[in-house]
């Protein structure tokens, strides 16, 4: 929300200074994101006379001027046809920055003429978009004085972030009331026009006076009416409760007065006629947003009605959207000419031929504008509003303003108002105890401090109506808790815990004392759950192997969840459409943020996240990894980089589980992952046939087409709920006491079928001892010459422990032949 300084003090009599009043806002609530003054950028520009002007030898649209900038006479080459000898304007010296044309002028010679500067157009100061010639200033604009002072342009404009529940404050006036309940001033006050009766016989109204200065706030009328309302119908009334409608016939839609453009200029917005543009001002002015039909574009009246399936229009943005029957339009006879309260129809809106005009103030319900914008994807200032909640007590008087506006810039002749339907102005009391600021908010403020905040906030209490009208005497009279009206503006505000903030936002949050919480003598408990130091350990382990955390979003699109099963669960109100399915995995968010970074020039993607899968049954905490690019870089001994395999993700999986204190050791590997992961180069880790602690492997073609990734890449989810928990024992390690004897190793080649799982053949092998094989591990598998077809060869250590003595050479031949044993009934034989 952007606004000038001078546009503030229209609605708030102030002495504060610029600094006091940016403080203020942020005391509030009503963050400051910046504050800028554009007259600084054009600070190097003089008025200037043009003191002769005559052709150049080598061009015939060229000029050479002799320019007086309040220095003397300089030569300037000019190309404006306007350029004469006697016109003022404005004037670029070498070294001037011109933002239109984003060049630094300097000295040049132009066909062989020096030319020292430019004479400037209003598009190359980015004052408008004229550029037909150089701007001309009156006669009496003093010489030499920088333009922006000469203009008015050194108005600072204040950009303000206003959050989704302050819909008040989407309007230059709203922010003024909220600064003069803070001390800063006095909100001026709002008169609404009105249209004076006049005989039958009356002719038809004049056009605009002669200054264009009109303040339509403060005008005491908008015409003379004549003839009845516009045809218009709410027949939506869940959509649009209601809607008001005004006709003015006769106008001149020219440009807009040039105190409404420079106001428009200067917070962004780009004047495009005085029709539009006074729409546009309302709307930041006051927060009203209105429309503007041409009434020769319309067929019979207009309706607010519910879109047919399939239904079309062609925006103002030259877009062309797709409608369906939960969306609300304005419509005529013949076509929709209006996406209710977000944007209008490019067929129906003024231009420069327009004569007569339909001027539309109507209120749009906000759940149903929210929705309709985030289905067609599209935003506008209107929607901003309305989704938030515009005063639905400000039709009458927002119409009667904007047509006071018409008629004096455009001239015309007003009809009645036509009113269909009714907003809902249903007051809200709220009974309010002013001890909750000290229960509550944790300031003590005095209740007559606090009624006077209220009341000048808008909020009326009792008989109280203003700040203006509380007096000791009337507010003695106010027993038990305060009935707080709240205004109709302030949609947001629903109970006691709401008033308190209002008391406490003006009062100052710097105001609240600093309490420390009660503590308890001796050592603190710790407090952390053991779900919390679970997910702690495994993010520490994590990050020391190398691998850096990301945090993505819970939520994502439809298309994303897709290859990983769809989500469980769709979110009804989402903030985008494509981030509306709870995720099934912490997968696809970490594949995208891979994508990211690969496309960034990143050689090697390790990333990690800890969080939450949103299942139909509950929500899972787990540990996703995506491994991708180069595991290795390219170097002198194999000139290849090595790339990430399935192997890699075990090896991961395998740490992040001993880390998670999973029984690692007792683990089994099974199977496929599932259909996201690639077949024969996946599985999981299950701690029993049921149980799955992980899924590891490399992931699936489709899955890597779908998120637009090349090449390999590995992954790993570990399911830390499904780690059963540690039994206590106590904070100390035990001691590590290492074994007196020296392990035994022993190397066994086994032949076993192509199809057996080495992890099973392991098991069996480490199973054949239990108390004298510590551990057994694969080192070598081999196919080929010396091994049959459907055959292949696997190597197995095992390690031996001795305990009270040392093996004997029997003892290692009996827990060999165990071995061998063992192995066989695995459909293993040793290799000879």
């Amino acid at each position: 929300m952007k606004f000038t300084l001078s546009w503030l003090k229209q609605h708030l009599e102030t002495t504060a200074t610029l600094d006091q009043i940016v403080e203020a806002l942020t005391r509030i609530g009503l963050e400051v994101e910046g504050v800028e003054n554009p007259g600084e950028k054009l600070a190097a520009f003089k008025i200037a006379k043009v003191l002769s002007a005559e052709r150049h030898p080598q061009a015939d649209k060229l000029q050479i001027l002799s320019v007086d900038a309040g220095n003397g006479p300089l030569q300037v080459v000019c190309g404006a046809p306007n350029a004469r000898a006697g016109l003022v304007g404005v004037f670029g010296a070498p070294g001037a920055y011109v933002p239109g044309l984003d060049v630094t002028l300097k000295l040049a010679s132009i066909r062989g003429v020096e030319s020292n500067g430019m004479m400037c157009s209003t598009r190359e100061l980015e004052l408008g978009e004229d550029h037909d010639g150089i701007i001309e200033l009156p006669e009496d604009a003093p010489i030499g004085t920088t333009y922006p002072d000469y203009a008015g342009l050194t108005d600072p404009v204040i950009d303000v972030a206003i959050t989704p529940n302050r819909q008040d404050c989407m309007g230059v006036r709203g922010i003024a009331r909220d600064l003069a309940a803070a001390g800063l001033g006095t909100l001026t006050p709002l008169t609404i026009p009105t249209a004076p009766v006049i005989p039958a016989d009356a002719g038809t109204q004049g056009a605009a006076g002669a200054d264009g200065e009109l303040d339509p706030r403060r005008s005491g009328n908008n015409g003379a009416r004549t003839g009845a309302g516009p045809d218009v119908a709410t027949l939506d009334p869940e959509g649009c409760p209601a809607f008001f409608a005004q006709t003015v016939t006769g106008v001149s839609n020219g440009e807009s007065p040039e105190w409404m453009r420079r106001s428009l200029i200067a917070i962004g917005q780009k004047p495009i006629s005085a029709l539009v543009d006074i729409t546009n001002y309302l709307m930041i002015d006051l927060g009203r947003p209105l429309h503007v039909y041409d009434r020769a574009k319309l067929s019979g009246g207009l309706v607010a009605r519910k879109a047919k399936d399939g239904e079309q229009v062609v925006a103002l943005n030259g877009k062309t959207y797709t409608l369906d029957a939960t969306m609300t339009v304005i419509a005529d006879d013949t076509a929709v000419h209006d996406i209710g309260g977000i944007m209008g129809g490019e067929h129906s809106g003024v231009s420069a031929d327009t004569t007569d005009v339909l001027i539309e103030c109507a209120y749009f319900d906000p759940d149903h504008i929210a929705r309709t914008g985030q289905k067609l994807t599209l935003t506008s200032d209107a929607r901003s509003r309305f989704e938030r909640g515009v005063d639905p007590a400000f039709l009458e008087d927002g119409l009667a303003i904007a047509t006071a506006l018409v008629l004096h810039i455009c001239g015309g002749t007003a009809s009645d108002v036509t009113r269909s339907g009714e907003p809902p102005l249903e007051p809200r009391v709220i009974h309010y105890d002013p001890r909750l600021s000290a229960d509550l908010g944790g300031l003590h403020v005095a209740p007559e401090r606090q009624a006077r905040t209220l009341l000048s906030l808008g909020f009326t209490i009792g008989a109280i109506t203003s700040a203006d009208a509380f007096s000791d005497a009337l507010f003695s009279t106010i027993e038990g808790k305060w009935p707080v009206t709240v205004p109709t503006w302030r949609r947001d505000v629903d109970g006691p815990a709401d008033l308190v903030e209002e008391v406490v936002r003006i009062e100052g949050i710097d105001n609240i004392p600093s309490t420390p919480l009660p503590r308890m003598p001796g050592v603190a408990k710790p407090t952390a759950t053991p779900e919390q130091k679970l997910e702690r350990r495994a993010r520490r382990a994590a990050a020391a192997r190398g691998l850096d955390e990301a945090v993505t979003w819970s939520f994502l699109s439809d298309a994303e969840a897709a290859p990983f099963g769809g989500g469980a669960w769709t979110l009804a109100n989402p903030i985008s459409e494509d981030l509306r399915v709870m995720r099934p995995s912490l997968l696809p968010g970490l594949l995208a943020a891979t994508g990211r970074n690969l496309k960034r020039g990143q050689q090697s993607v390790r990333l990690f996240e800890i969080g939450r899968r949103y299942l139909a049954e509950a929500e899972r905490a787990t540990l996703g990894v995506v491994l991708a690019g180069d595991r290795r870089p390219r170097g002198w001994r194999d000139g290849k980089a090595a790339t990430f395999d399935a192997y890699d993700a075990k090896a991961e999986a395998l740490a992040l589980l001993a880390a998670s204190g999973a029984p690692v050791d007792n683990l089994q590997v099974m199977g496929e992952a599932g259909d996201a992961w690639h077949p024969g180069q996946s599985g999981t880790l299950r701690l029993g046939p049921k149980t799955v602690l992980a899924s590891f492997g490399m992931l699936h073609p489709s899955v890597l087409k779908a998120f637009d990734l090349d090449g390999a890449v590995a992954a790993v989810e570990v399911y830390l709920d499904a780690i059963p928990p540690k039994r206590a024992s106590g904070f100390a390690r035990p001691a590590y006491t290492p074994p007196a004897l020296q392990a035994v190793r022993r190397d066994f080649a086994f032949l076993v079928p192509a199809a057996l799982a080495t992890d099973t053949l392991v098991r069996a092998v480490k199973g054949a001892d239990k108390v004298a094989i510590v551990s057994a591990r694969v080192f070598d598998v081999f196919t080929g010459a010396g091994v049959e077809d459907g055959d292949k060869s696997v190597a197995v250590e095992i390690v031996l422990q001795p305990t009270a003595k040392s093996f004997t050479d029997e003892e290692i031949k009996a827990i060999a032949d165990k071995v061998v044993a063992a192995a066989a009934k695995q459909g293993a034989s040793l290799r000879g």
